[in-house]
């Protein structure tokens, strides 16, 4: 709809809402995570990391059966990589893997990358990141998905530009597509119409409000304009606009002008081509975009939109790329991978992958019954909670969210569920990359272990707590007890004496040094 208000027209793409968004990442670096204000579990879980985890290691395995084991490594890049936590995930995970198959293949090493120079600088501090970057798998690039065309590495200082590469190119784009810049086309009776946006935006300055305030508050009234020279020849993606034309009519489409031509940048860098692993809330079915409305913005702290799927599909199918989306309908999630090499059908390992970690059941699958599991879990006993926790691959979000619903299982637990919990600790741990936030994750196993007399695990965690300034006179006790129990009588001393220290009516404490007495 139009209307006669004196406020600018823009282009869809290059709205003011796109560099509010690029000022709110800016801004906020890691905190729009640690807050919450951002989502990221549903992208950022072991369960999702191990998919992709195992669909790299099938595509290692391809290029040593197809090509050999070449010097270079194998480049994987993931774009807008936020708070890393996916990145420490997939690369742990991915170790494991070559480990325990101790099969000869390629050497790999994993890019991190994001606009937000803060970003970077907690990665470059991050202990669990760390390791990876001392073993040399791991580096990070500051990337512009608008405009840059080569990367330029942090850690290693070495700069990859144009068919720099002559291995394939692996890329992971998990929340991506739906925050970078998109057109907004509308199609009906046959022709293109752009979709020009005008916004009635508060000053700041004006009225003290902050950039994730002035996102929410403003709302887009579309502008409609005849826009042939997107049908004409010349136009790039002409191909996928012309089945629009043909197929629909009054629909709105989000159009990846930008997002099509990031992939094709960074194509560019490797002389083999890429391989795309992607998430998001994002359609591949041309139907879903069937008299499609207006698209609305989804805010959390910054915004989001729909990625469309279908056009980046279509336009890679078309010079010669195999793509996978799931066959049947995502509910929260789509998860795809697009092969865009010479031959992808003989990168068997890699199209397995994906039918056995996404296809049978994937991402979106495990976060639907995740949804269960949190409306049920007060009613679930301990063997069943176990199970769910092994199929999330050890999640240290779903373990806090259990561990009170876990301690009032513990009396009537046998001793193979508490051998269990013990070792499951210790896969989630391994894998669990801390990001300061308000729950107390060693704390909690150290408080369960305690109850269940595993003294010498439930002395490591508590330690560990203390060590990242969780300590509280509950812990500080509970550990006097451990060393106790343990026949480590100096240690026992020392930890029932801080708790007096803080709290000298303590009367456990009391009773302990007396029977040390």
């Amino acid at each position: 709809m139009n209307n006669n208000s004196d406020q600018p027209i823009y282009r869809f793409s290059e709205a003011p809402i796109w560099e509010l968004q690029r000022a709110y990442f800016e801004e906020q670096g890691i905190e729009a995570w640690q807050n919450d204000e951002v989502p990221q579990y549903i992208t950022n879980n072991p369960v999702i990391a191990s998919a992709y985890a195992e669909i790299i290691f099938g595509f290692l395995q391809d290029k040593a059966r197809l090509g050999g084991i070449s010097e270079e490594p194998i480049t994987i890049l993931e774009l807008g990589a936020g708070s890393g936590r996916l990145a420490y995930q997939v690369l742990t995970a991915l170790c494991e893997l070559i480990d325990f198959a101790g099969m000869e293949l390629p050497p790999f090493r994993y890019i991190m990358s994001d606009l937000p120079v803060k970003n970077i600088a907690y990665w470059q501090q991050h202990e669990r990141l760390q390791p990876f970057v001392q073993q040399g798998i791991l580096d990070f690039a500051k990337f512009d998905a608008v405009r840059d065309t080569e990367l330029r590495l942090t850690e290693s200082g070495v700069t990859i530009k144009q068919a720099d590469l002559k291995q394939p190119l692996l890329l992971v784009a998990n929340y991506f597509f739906d925050s970078i810049p998109q057109e907004l086309i509308y199609v009906d009776e046959g022709h293109i119409f752009e979709c020009k946006v005008s916004f009635a935006i508060p000053a700041a300055e004006e009225d003290g409000i902050g950039v994730s305030d002035m996102l929410v508050s403003i709302e887009p009234e579309y502008h409609y304009r005849r826009a042939a020279e997107y049908e004409e020849q010349s136009y790039p993606y002409r191909n996928v606009i012309e089945l629009y034309k043909q197929q629909l009519e009054d629909s709105h489409i989000l159009f990846p002008e930008i997002g099509l031509d990031c992939l094709e940048r960074l194509g560019r860098l490797s002389q083999a081509g890429f391989v795309l692993l992607t998430a998001d809330k994002g359609d591949h079915r041309m139907e879903n975009w069937a008299f499609a409305e207006p698209p609305e913005l989804i805010h959390h702290g910054s915004f989001s939109l729909t990625a469309n799927y279908h056009a980046i599909q279509h336009v890679f199918e078309q010079k010669g790329a195999l793509s996978y989306f799931t066959n049947h309908h995502y509910k929260n999630l789509n998860v795809g991978c697009i092969i865009m090499l010479e031959k992808p059908s003989s990168y068997a390992n890699t199209r397995l992958a994906y039918r056995r970690f996404v296809e049978r059941f994937g991402p979106d699958d495990f976060f639907s019954l995740k949804l269960w599991f949190d409306e049920h879990l007060e009613s679930l006993e301990l063997f069943a909670i176990l199970a769910f926790w092994r199929l999330s691959r050890y999640d240290a979000q779903l373990f806090i969210q259990s561990a009170e619903r876990i301690q009032s299982l513990l009396p009537d637990s046998s001793d193979e569920e508490a051998d269990d919990l013990r070792q499951g600790m210790q896969m989630m741990w391994a894998g669990y990359y801390p990001m300061n936030e308000q729950h107390h994750l060693a704390l909690a196993c150290g408080s369960l272990l305690y109850e269940l007399e595993l003294y010498a695990d439930a002395r490591l965690y508590l330690e560990r707590s203390m060590e990242a300034g969780k300590t509280t006179v509950d812990a500080l006790y509970k550990l006097a007890i451990c060393c106790y129990e343990e026949g480590e009588e100096p240690e026992a001393l020392q930890y029932a004496h801080q708790v007096l220290a803080m709290e000298p009516e303590h009367e456990e404490a009391k009773s302990l040094l007396t029977a040390f007495k």
